[in-house]
């Protein structure tokens, strides 16, 4: 076997290694080897280095240098399907995978299959084509020779992240010409618990692997559990969690044209208490630990606790509504009245140059008070300019003096207020002092004329948070996604209580929201301090103060979740850049981003510029510096970008970075939060460094990529062409592997702590030497960063390691 590299302008040529290229992705399944010795006669071929990153203007790629005679193509993965049955602790998943060889000639090869780490396999079956097969089971020990032979002979790492691994194996033959080969593999395991959370792994990793995207992936869990569920999260993907009844629930996944490169992880917890909470931890020897908090009342729980709520509907109805905008709307508010639970109370405002109110206060949802705001919403026409200022007062006016309810007002608008006072601060200052604490302001801006910075201090001051509606997008799907959410409240203004042995600090969200029924809440934060304590959970329930105690540990080391610290860094950029747009940048705020979005590999277009910024006044040497290839035009016109992105207040760029900075500070899943947060700020500047050239009118839907449940509705999601482009943005020069951030130099991988050391002691080692290998075993945390390439350098207590070709 011997390495095929294919030509790809920008394309990191190591990745194509000829194991994967004739099953060219490492899916929830396995890879191909193909060993045909006259299959690799091929001629050398030019190297085509990854493009220069970012790029202010994108240009056209450089030529490849074509072979002399032809070169047989990789196969291709089309296919890769996961349907997974968890039945409390015990998992059987089953993958399909379709590879289509599209050469004139037949093929032999090894199919690979890396067993997920911990997993205590007791059921292992293999069919091709539909027949069963044997395959052998190796032991990680045999298994990591087979790994190191693989990179000796194809000169490619890239498989040394699974070397811990057991594995199975089984010889395929023959792989007809021009044909289709469908593999399906079937085990079952024995889940991991930890603390109370469940955790299943699936090996979905094979960005590293693919010569093109996959056409179709897609992964169903189907959970079900004795006892009630709690939590259900994914730290890894962006899914859709469909509850079935208080034990069982359906998780999907499921894209297309994509390249994975993160394996899936799904964590689930059964209750224990009427509101489980669950603590995962990171912590590294000697620094202070990074932990993540879920809290969940599940179905069952909440069914009995749901409280009622008092609503107002607020709804601009000025003349700039008219058309589309307040057909949408109106269909929204008449899905939300209909939504209403028997109990709750509710107001509807219209407003535009003045304020009119339905029913001059809070009335019962009953059916006669419902037909007269469906008649109410059905008649309103747009006409007039635009009071927000005493639209919000009228609206907070209603709260009653001793609520015991939650107070929620929906505020629905599309432009700038006009009409009365029209300060930003003013109107602020005024929902802060009517609010006092106990109401929730949640924000719809439609449109781009909105002042994107008034919304927004007008969430963050009643914690709750905004949501931009673009004019391609669908008001009511929006709108009523968001109610029904929020529709059955379980716990108001909850907050958690630690110990004096236990400091918790830079929390986000930086305020807990409500709890609702089926939600959960995902909390990020530092700690310093161990041992087991009790955690209360504090909140009130139909006005009442309700606190609930939770046995936690949090530990001196652990080492198990290497996502939390990304997820927790991710959420801290986000919410550090909103400080900037909305106050104004300092120093100290500047050099946190820059460090955290190094370290971390958070890599955007506004984060691109302050690390190029920094690292130029730090005098870094060229050759270590984390982005390279501007010139001082191109700097001059980053910089422009980011103030205007910074700067605006309305308009698509205002626009642009509010959802930017919220898929950042809401992030359940690191690398998606950054890709969709990416797809935004491209979407409306595509010639910003890294992006491709885009169609205009392109937008991308809220979570940036597909979400769903296999064979459910299909939901609104951005184009692929804008996703590709925001991932292409963070991936094409860095590289986040094993903990560390690695940027591309040259053609080496460089790590970014290398560029902070000083009078370090440096150390040269040969890819695929003896010392090479000795390096691995004595070290297994350098799998990662080794399997990046042939040329990697890295900082491993204190020494600088080398390796080169």
């Amino acid at each position: 076997m011997k390495t095929m590299l294919q030509r790809m302008p920008g394309f990191r040529w190591w990745i194509l290694l000829a194991a994967a290229l004739l099953a060219p992705s490492l899916q929830a399944a396995g890879l191909i080897l193909v060993h045909e010795p006259d299959f690799w006669r091929t001629p050398p071929v030019r190297i085509v280095p990854p493009e220069p990153f970012p790029r202010p203007f994108p240009h056209p790629s450089p030529a490849p240098a074509l072979p002399s005679h032809p070169v047989w193509a990789p196969l291709e993965t089309t296919v890769t399907k996961a349907d997974v049955r968890i039945r409390d602790q015990i998992a059987t998943t089953t993958v399909e995978q379709e590879f289509h060889n599209p050469n004139s000639r037949q093929l032999e090869g090894t199919f690979l299959f890396p067993v997920p780490r911990g997993a205590q396999i007791d059921k292992f079956t293999l069919e091709i084509n539909g027949k069963p097969v044997e395959a052998e089971l190796l032991t990680a020990e045999k298994a990591r020779g087979i790994y190191e032979e693989i990179v000796r002979k194809l000169r490619d790492p890239a498989l040394l992240e699974y070397s811990g691994r057991d594995l199975f194996k089984v010889r395929i033959f023959p792989i007809e010409p021009n044909s289709r080969k469908r593999l399906k593999l079937s085990y079952s395991q024995l889940l991991r618990s930890d603390s109370g959370l469940v955790s299943y792994v699936l090996p979905l990793n094979t960005e590293k692997y693919s010569a093109a995207p996959i056409q179709s992936v897609s992964v169903k869990v189907d959970l079900e559990t004795r006892r009630p569920l709690k939590a259900v999260y994914s730290p890894s993907h962006k899914v859709e969690i469909q509850r079935q009844g208080g034990r069982r629930a359906t998780v999907g996944y499921e894209a297309a044209d994509v390249k994975p490169d993160l394996d899936f992880q799904l964590l689930f917890a059964q209750e224990q208490e009427e509101v489980g909470v669950n603590l995962l931890t990171f912590r590294k020897p000697g620094e202070d630990g990074y932990f993540i908090l879920l809290a969940s009342p599940g179905l069952e729980t909440a069914e009995k606790r749901v409280m009622p709520k008092d609503v107002t509907f607020v709804l601009d109805t000025s003349g700039s509504m008219a058309g589309p905008k307040l057909d949408q709307a109106k269909k929204a508010l008449l899905f939300c009245v209909e939504n209403l639970n028997n109990e709750d109370r509710f107001e509807i405002l219209r407003f535009a140059t003045e304020v009119e109110p339905l029913f001059s206060g809070l009335v019962e949802a009953g059916p006669d008070n419902r037909k007269k705001a469906r008649q109410f919403i059905q008649d309103l026409k747009p006409l007039g300019g635009t009071a927000i200022d005493e639209a919000m007062r009228r609206s907070l006016a209603l709260r009653p003096a001793q609520g015991a309810r939650p107070f929620v007002v929906i505020f629905l608008t599309d432009g700038r207020p006009t009409v009365g006072d029209t300060s930003e601060d003013r109107i602020v200052a005024n929902v802060t002092k009517s609010s006092q604490g106990n109401v929730r302001v949640f924000c719809f801006g439609i449109g781009t004329d909105v002042n994107t910075h008034l919304l927004d201090k007008i969430t963050e001051e009643t914690r709750a948070f905004s949501q931009y509606v673009l004019p391609e997008e669908d008001i009511e799907v929006k709108v009523s996604a968001f109610f029904s959410k929020i529709k059955d409240p379980v716990l108001a203004s909850p907050k958690l209580l630690f110990p004096d042995d236990i400091r918790v600090t830079k929390l986000y969200p930086t305020a807990l929201p409500d709890l609702f029924k089926g939600e959960q809440i995902v909390l990020a934060g530092r700690y310093s301090g161990q041992g087991d304590v009790s955690v209360t959970l504090e909140g009130t329930v139909r006005g009442e103060t309700r606190r609930q105690a939770h046995a936690m540990r949090f530990p001196e080391t652990s080492q198990d979740h290497e996502f939390i610290p990304r997820l927790w860094a991710t959420r801290r950029v986000g919410y550090l850049l909103d400080e900037i747009r909305l106050r104004g940048e300092s120093q100290e705020v500047k050099e946190e981003v820059v460090e955290l979005a190094r370290q971390y590999n958070i890599v955007t277009p506004y984060t691109s510029y302050l690390i190029v910024e920094e690292e130029g006044r730090r005098g870094v040497a060229e050759n270590r510096r984390s982005v390279q290839g501007w010139n001082e035009a191109q700097r001059r016109e980053m910089k422009d970008q980011y103030f205007d992105f910074m700067n605006a207040r309305e308009g698509g760029k205002a626009l642009a970075s509010a959802r930017s900075y919220q898929s950042l500070k809401s992030a359940n899943a690191a690398s998606e939060a950054i890709a969709a947060g990416n797809a935004e700020a491209l979407r409306v500047n595509p010639a910003a460094p890294g992006a491709r050239p885009l169609a205009t009118g392109l937008a991308a839907g809220p979570g940036g990529r597909v979400a769903r449940i296999p064979g459910g509705p299909a939901p609104m999601t951005a184009p692929q062409s804008l996703e590709s482009a925001a991932r292409h943005y963070g991936q094409q020069q860095s590289q986040f592997s094993g903990g560390r951030t690695f940027f591309l130099n040259d053609r080496q991988w460089v790590d970014t702590s290398v560029q902070q050391t000083t009078n370090a002691k440096a150390v040269r080692v040969q890819f695929s030497s003896p010392e090479y290998f000795e390096l691995l075993r004595r070290h297994p945390e350098t799998r990662p960063w080794l399997a990046l390439g042939r040329n990697v350098q890295f900082n491993l207590a204190g020494t600088v390691y080398e390796v080169h070709e």
